[in-house]
């Protein structure tokens, strides 16, 4: 981490790294707040009747690109659960570049 951190120095500049690491820091609370306000929809969605939850829940799954054909609510909830924790990982792995 620390020979990350030297090379970013060198490459970069000490007056570039502190708004490097703004930038960083804001891309990261963003995401964050998405993927807390993805879970509170979720999770409205789960407290609502059936009916409407079903189609809150294929609408959640469909606007994050994920197909919701033959596929039960538990199995849609799980694709979408997954697929925020792998954005979460890519993001935190571009974040330690």
């Amino acid at each position: 981490m620390i020979l990350i951190l030297v090379i970013a120095l060198f490459l970069f500049g000490p007056n570039k790294l502190p708004e490097m690491a703004r930038s960083l820091g804001k891309a990261a609370g963003e995401f964050k707040r998405a993927q807390i306000e993805a879970e509170h929809e979720m999770n409205k969605a789960m407290n609502e009747p059936s009916d409407d939850k079903e189609s809150k829940i294929k609408k959640l799954a469909a606007e994050m690109g994920l197909d919701v054909n033959n596929k039960t609510l538990e199995q849609l909830v799980e694709e979408i659960r997954t697929k925020i924790k792998l954005k979460e990982g890519s993001t935190i792995k571009t974040a330690g570049v």
